[in-house]
């Protein structure tokens, strides 16, 4: 690689990071939040389920209850819109809003909507699995953008002066993206395709001539593609203000891979690593692991790190400055890619036959600095770890990530035991990857355990065989400087509310929380264990 032009930054050590003061957070995806909402008028009274979370009221309400539970963080998945199967960690933009996230609640009290409209368009009755309220992302998807429809066609009749205003302030200050994902959009929806490299008439190699006639032929799609974001953009700064008000940080979580058929890979092609006709040659993944025993091929798009060093990491810039407008600290999934990741032919079937290449390593973090500061990162360094990626967190002083499940599945490493952790990283009882601690601890039982994990559990047991609340107590407990634990975990659900199960393909990122569960009393209990581990900031 060719040497950056950057000026080295030199990092902070990792415990000198200003957000690791010793405080608690709670993991809880946008659209896993109840969606319940009362809509009424003269002519209707009721309320509607939207069929998931979103970020208007819920979400607001959410962060009113993570203040009264003693909560000072709220982390949560990948903001996107999802291009495969509904997945947060595969987006056909890593710089924009998922539109299912948009409040029609917030649209109404704009006066962009009215309540008669939003009950005509609401999604049918949801369904439940097994007590689990499901979310059904075709459902939602169809109501919100037919009201999304409903609130662009009044917009655009709208004489106010102060949303076109700010409409043209978003589409100005956001143009480095907004462009070419709202055109990226539009030709997808117009084809009835995001594979952008089936699309005719030379869009897929990006002519200059191309690109114009269907910005012109599409001009009314491209307008509403980005009145959508401006309303992502909108109710997300409202909610970022409301958490600020109530001590409330946001954490949010940037995969380090983007999916193929993006906005991003059809605008940047010679970052990543393409064939002619814009098919990946290789393609990222992870090799055979704890999750499963063929690996994972996730066929992300691999980058070519020198043409991204040679553009001074531009777009990597860009993504960093947008995540940190809309986030107080960030957690890298993956960040072990950035020393080294696992490349895999594009023709393989699984992620068995890949080998190591290494990564930019603190070049591209240096680089960025350089450009905007201090970057308050969380390193997602599980799995696979070696002293290199080590080496590479510390060097750039930025904090890991310890999970209690992984301690105590074997006594080959204390690294993942609570009484290791250290004020220089983030505990977990469980992260999204994991079964919920109660789904996981009913399918094992104590005295099956490893001699040496018994012993070391027995510190936190309180009855005849390790709980739920033990684990979690023993993450409190911890010198970590930040405890996390997902919602399912403070509720002692079981597998059934489990979010993610990697490599599987189809049933993911469905779950989401009954609306009756958020209590004063649950928030009061949640309190108590924080002030009682000193995790009140």
């Amino acid at each position: 690689m060719t040497t950056t032009t950057s000026k080295p930054v030199i990092p902070p050590a990792v415990a000198d990071q200003p957000f690791l003061i010793r405080s608690a957070g709670m993991l809880c995806h946008i659209t896993s939040l109840p969606s319940v909402v009362d809509v009424a008028s003269s002519d209707a009274a009721s309320s509607i389920d939207w069929g998931c979370g979103d970020i208007g009221p819920v979400a607001h309400q959410f962060v009113d209850f993570l203040a009264d539970a003693g909560q000072s963080l709220w982390q949560v998945l990948p903001l996107g819109p999802p291009a495969v199967l509904e997945s947060p960690y595969s987006c056909y933009s890593a710089m924009a809003g998922h539109p299912a996230m948009i409040s029609p609640e917030a649209l109404v009290a704009d006066g962009l909507v009215d309540n008669v409209e939003a009950l005509s368009m609401a999604p049918p009755p949801v369904d439940r699995v097994g007590g689990a309220i499901e979310i059904r992302f075709d459902r939602v998807m169809e109501s919100k953008m037919a009201v999304l429809r409903a609130a662009f066609d009044r917009f655009q009749s709208s004489d106010d002066d102060r949303w076109q205003a700010a409409f043209a302030g978003f589409e100005t200050s956001q143009a480095y993206w907004l462009e070419d994902f709202a055109l990226f959009e539009s030709l997808a929806r117009h084809f009835e395709t995001n594979d952008w490299t089936s699309w005719p008439d030379q869009l897929p190699v990006r002519h200059i001539a191309s690109l114009q006639q269907y910005r012109d032929q599409l001009r009314r799609e491209v307008q509403f593609s980005k009145f959508v974001q401006f309303l992502f953009d909108r109710q997300w700064n409202q909610l970022k203000s409301h958490a600020k008000r109530r001590g409330i940080q946001l954490c949010g979580d940037m995969p380090i891979f983007v999916a193929h058929h993006s906005s991003d890979v059809w605008t940047h092609q010679s970052l990543f690593h393409l064939d002619e006709f814009g098919s990946p040659t290789v393609v990222a993944g992870v090799p055979p692991d704890y999750f499963s025993e063929t690996g994972q091929r996730w066929g992300n798009p691999l980058y070519d790190w020198r043409a991204n060093e040679q553009s001074n990491f531009a777009w990597w810039t860009a993504r960093f400055r947008r995540a940190f407008e809309q986030f107080d600290l960030m957690r890298i999934d993956h960040f072990r890619g950035f020393e080294s990741y696992w490349e895999v032919p594009a023709e393989e079937e699984t992620a068995i036959n890949g080998q190591w290449i290494k990564g930019p390593g603190r070049t591209l973090f240096d680089c960025v600095a350089a450009q905007l500061g201090r970057m308050p990162v969380i390193a997602e360094d599980l799995g696979l770890i070696t002293e290199e990626v080590h080496h590479l967190r510390n060097e750039l002083g930025f904090p890991g990530m310890r999970v209690a499940q992984f301690g105590f599945d074997s006594d080959e490493t204390d690294w993942h035991y609570p009484e290791t952790y250290t004020d220089a990283c983030v505990a977990y009882t469980g992260t999204h990857d994991n079964d919920t601690t109660a789904g996981w601890l009913a399918e094992r039982k104590f005295e099956g355990l490893p001699e040496n994990t018994q012993r070391l559990l027995s510190r936190y047991r309180r009855g005849d065989d390790i709980s739920v609340d033990d684990l979690v107590v023993a993450v409190l407990s911890s010198d970590a400087s930040i405890s996390i634990v997902p919602v399912q975990d403070y509720l002692g659900l079981g597998t059934e509310a489990r979010i993610n199960v990697p490599g599987k393909a189809f049933g993911n990122w469905a779950w989401r929380l009954d609306d009756a569960v958020l209590t004063p009393e649950f928030a009061q209990h949640l309190s108590g264990l924080v002030h009682e581990h000193s995790r009140v900031r």
